[in-house]
């Protein structure tokens, strides 16, 4: 009960991929490729309207010779990272439904291959946060969950145990439900407008500074930090797990409390700038469980330059 991938690396090793698996020379990544053409987060499986994707991140792909900045992956297929250096799309799992988790203060979302319920931890004076879902296994965590490809588990203090739809669970407090999602709203969808209350929006990403228009207000420039978060979001094109995105701004900082800090930080000036330019406040949104995305409407265009 969840979509994957079976890739075949250059050395002919497969590795299956859930969506948000990150292609990249860095160790973490869920496919690594030891190549020097090859970016550190190189290119990201994504799931959207029912088909899964592999989504140009901070490198290039390529069919047939064709650059592409996404490929719909099929079985029996090539996609490039660099010349002569290709993976082979094996299988494409594609169920009609996929596991996933909500709460009263959890949004629903798609359960990742193998993830942990964790609480970060909180500032002196301030509440506890809600619970959120990261991915991979951590250690501490009070409760973790994984699939074996034709079951899900959860481990808590008592121990393992299978989950499924319909099952609930206790994490220090609050109650999540596992629940069936649909294939088709399991990534993003095109989110249409109601009437003409919102003009179109054009975002022109460069990495460095980022311009916004929209019919009847200034231009607006992101610079610096602000525009290289936007043009991170650009380059996705789809929700990406918060973990990602800090990685590729904060490179060198290997504090994870730290970095979700400084996003956190970051996206809420970001906001502020939109807002009072007189844009969309959802423009840039975080679902606050880990995932951040550039929420898109039918008419709004964007210009991908970096």
């Amino acid at each position: 009960m969840h979509a994957h991938v079976l890739l075949r690396d250059p050395d002919g090793r497969d590795h299956e991929l859930v969506p948000g698996d990150i292609v990249g020379r860095v160790w973490s990544a869920a496919l690594q490729v030891d190549d020097g053409r090859v970016s550190e987060a190189h290119a990201m499986v994504s799931l959207r309207e029912g088909q899964l994707h592999l989504i140009a991140l901070r490198g290039s792909l390529a069919v047939a010779g064709k650059p592409t900045s996404q490929v719909p992956l099929r079985p029996g297929d090539q996609v490039e990272l660099a010349r002569g250096l290709a993976l082979q799309v094996v299988e494409v799992h594609l169920p009609p439904d996929v596991l996933g988790v909500e709460g009263a203060d959890v949004p629903r979302q798609v359960l990742p291959g193998v993830c942990s319920v964790l609480f970060d931890p909180a500032p002196a004076g301030y509440p506890r946060p809600a619970p959120r879902v990261a991915r991979g296994w951590r250690e501490n965590a009070p409760l973790r969950i994984w699939t074996t490809g034709d079951r899900w588990m959860a481990r808590d203090a008592d121990g393992p145990r299978p989950i499924a739809a319909g099952d609930e669970v206790d994490v220090q407090g609050h109650l999540l439900r596992f629940v069936a999602i649909p294939l088709l709203d399991a990534g993003p969808r095109t989110t249409r407008r109601h009437g003409d209350l919102e003009a179109p929006v054009r975002i022109v990403a460069q990495f460095d500074t980022v311009h916004l228009h929209r019919e009847g207000t200034p231009p607006l420039v992101l610079c610096g930090l602000q525009a290289r978060l936007v043009s991170e979001l650009v380059a996705c094109a789809g929700p990406v797990a918060w973990t990602v995105l800090s990685e590729e701004l904060w490179p060198n900082e290997d504090d994870l409390h730290l970095r979700r800090g400084r996003l956190d930080t970051l996206l809420s000036r970001v906001r502020r700038r939109i807002r009072a330019a007189g844009f969309r406040a959802d423009l840039v949104r975080s679902d606050g469980a880990g995932t951040v995305e550039l929420l898109l409407y039918a008419n709004d265009q964007v210009e991908d330059r970096t």
